[in-house]
Order: structure tokens, then C-alpha cells, then sequence
């Protein structure tokens, strides 16, 4: 049987001969068409169940996962290939960023592709078909009992709500999705949307988490929150944010979101405004995160995302305190064999280093 490695080979120059988002697009439609058993087979030197290995699974929040490799928010905005990313053997998935309101994001070209850098630049805005469609799209994995590892749902504010009235409106996203995520992440680190990262200070992260709160403590099963913040913070404030989120009831941070700083490309940026991902991210991300499990303690979860590409730069972000990794840029550079090399590479390290 082919396996997704050798659709990889064969796809991935066409691929990157067309525009970065349109290549995006068809690869997840091509993720979501091809079967299982077509994807699992990228498993390396043919370990289909080195994502369920017992000594990579982990327990956090109350949750069971598998293994600590997960997709990052941004690269299945809509949920419309969870199974498939299942199948690669991550973990974990996040979907997302999902809005209250239907929106259509920034105009195109939005998405901008580094190769020499290892790394994506994007200033897509948070387009998704709205927090009621993508929620009927999880109602369905979880009626048919596809879901196999945890499920993070990753919600922002919608463009046209002003500032002020951002609490209510993550509100009501959750109240739509909160029920059918395992965990929900707040994101309030995108530079896509105009003023999102302006609610990064104390005061917005208690509105926002408060608001969040009324409903998830509803619940019968409240969802553990996590909140999601940018690179270019200054330390002491992403620290600040970090306590207020915990303060609120938050059971821990995704660290991090994209950078605005394009300085040390190999690649010209004139022109070019967004987020930058992938290989030039590694440090900064890496950095905070390691800033703030020190001022942190071990008690929250931290997520590390960002330059994510092989199983070193795993085990870096977990070295520096992640109990979970995530990645984005480095599977549409890497290809559908990445997952299970780089746990295979985690698999081969020390235990005390995994």
C-alpha cells in the first residue's frame, strides 16, 4: 500500500509551485480524502503504533495523551481533517482560531513561504466558517466516536466586535464550542486581527477569563483553559499575563504565538507584514517559554510552539519547560513522515530527556 510519505515525494514540488495558501488548502483537502490506513503508513522504519508508545504518553489537565506532539491552531482552522492528523500520530489537535461570527479574514496573497528560512510568514486574520459550523463538524467526530486523542478548540475575537465588548464575545464562542473541546485556548497573541494583541495586559486577561469562566463553570465537566501569548512580549508582562490567566482559573499558556520581528531572514521581507513562523521562531519562542516555567513554577501546562522541526527541537522545548510541543510550519516543510520521526528521535533519547 502507498504510504503518505511517497504521496509527500511526489506532491510536494507541485505543491510549492502554487501559492502558499492554495497549497494549503489542498493539502488539507488531501489530508481529509486520503484514508487511515493510507496515513498511517508514513509511520518511519514502519512503527505504525510508535504514536501510542507507553513511555511518550502523558497525563495532564485529566486528559490522556498518547503522545506529546500535537497540531498547532492555524493549519486545520475548520476542523476538517482531525482524522487524518490522528492518523499522522500526533497526540494531540488543535483547531482553530474559531470566531462567534463567520469571517472571511485579511485580503490575499496572505500567506508567504520562507524556504531558505524555514519558515512562514502570514497575515491571514482569522478566517473560519464561525463557531456554529465548525461546532456541528465536532458534534459529528464525537457522535461517530472518531476521536482517539485530545481535542483543543482555539477561539478568538471576531473582527468586527470592538475591544470593549471582546470578553462577551469570547463568551460566547465557548458557549457554542467549550462543551465538545477536551481543552480551550485563548488566543489573544495573533497580529492578524487590528488591536488583538492590545489585550495583552492583566485587566483584559481577567475580563476575558472571567467571562469565560461563567459558562465553563457551568458545565458539568469544566474545560481546562489555556492561554495563548505572543513572542515579542517583554518578559516581565508576559509573566504578568501568564500569573493573571492562572489567577483566573487558567490550567496553563501556549507559548507562542508568531513574531512581528523579521530581523536575520536570509530571505527579503520589503513589503511583506503578517506573522513569522517556523525555523526563525525557535529561539524566541524557546526562550519565553523557558522564562516563564521558571517564574511560573511546575505547576501550570505549558505548551511550546514555534520553530518545532525534528525531534532535537522537541526536546528542546521540553527541556525548557514544555510538557507539550506543537507543531505548524515544520509539517508543510517536513511532510506527512514528520510526526513518527520525530517521535521515533524522542523515543531514542534518554528517559530523562523525554
Amino acid at each position: 500500500m502507498p504510504s503518505a510519505i511517497g504521496f509527500w515525494r511526489l506532491l510536494r514540488p507541485l505543491l510549492f509551485q502554487l501559492p502558499a495558501e492554495r497549497a494549503h488548502q489542498l493539502g488539507v483537502l488531501l489530508a481529509r480524502a486520503l484514508p487511515a490506513s493510507v496515513l498511517a503508513a508514513g509511520a518511519s522504519r514502519g512503527d505504525a503504533d510508535i504514536a501510542r508508545a507507553p513511555t511518550l504518553s502523558k497525563r495532564l489537565m485529566g486528559l490522556d495523551f498518547p503522545n506529546p506532539l500535537g497540531i498547532a491552531a492555524g493549519l486545520d482552522k475548520d476542523a476538517q481533517a482531525v482524522e487524518a492528523w490522528q492518523a499522522l500520530g500526533f497526540g494531540f489537535v488543535e483547531i482553530g482560531t474559531v470566531t462567534a461570527l463567520r469571517q472571511p479574514g485579511n485580503p490575499r496573497p496572505r500567506v508567504f513561504r520562507l524556504p531558505a528560512d524555514g519558515g512562514l510568514i502570514n497575515r491571514m486574520g482569522f478566517p473560519n466558517a464561525g463557531a456554529e459550523v465548525i461546532a456541528t463538524r465536532v458534534e459529528r467526530l464525537r457522535q461517530g466516536g472518531l476521536l482517539r486523542v485530545p481535542l483543543g478548540i482555539n477561539i478568538g475575537k471576531s473582527k468586527v466586535v470592538p475591544a470593549e465588548e471582546a470578553a462577551a464575545d469570547y463568551r460566547r464562542s465557548f458557549q457554542r464550542l467549550g462543551e465538545l473541546a477536551d481543552f480551550v485556548v485563548v488566543n489573544i497573541s495573533s497580529p492578524n486581527t487590528p488591536g488583538l494583541r492590545d489585550l495583552q495586559t492583566v485587566e483584559q486577561v481577567h475580563a476575558i477569563v472571567d467571562a469565560i469562566q461563567v459558562p465553563n463553570q457551568a458545565l458539568g465537566t469544566p474545560r481546562p483553559l489555556l492561554l495563548k501569548l505572543a513572542p515579542d512580549l517583554a518578559e516581565e508582562d508576559a509573566v504578568a499575563c501568564g500569573r493573571a490567566a492562572l489567577d483566573a482559573g487558567c490550567a496553563g499558556l501556549v507559548v507562542s504565538n508568531t513574531t512581528v520581528d523579521f530581523s536575520g531572514l536570509a530571505t527579503r521581507t520589503t513589503g511583506l507584514s503578517g506573522g513569522l513562523s517556523g525555523r526563525p521562531l525557535y529561539e524566541r519562542s524557546t526562550a519565553l517559554l523557558r522564562t516563564l516555567r521558571e517564574a511560573l513554577g511546575r505547576g501550570p501546562v505549558l505548551i511550546g510552539v514555534g520553530g518545532v522541526s525534528d525531534a532535537a527541537t522537541a526536546a528542546g522545548k521540553l527541556a525548557a519547560g514544555a510538557d507539550l510541543v506543537q507543531l505548524y510550519t515544520g509539517l508543510i516543510y517536513g511532510g506527512p513522515g514528520l510526526p513518527r520521526q520525530l517521535l521515533r528521535g524522542l523515543l531514542d533519547l534518554a528517559p530523562d530527556e523525554h
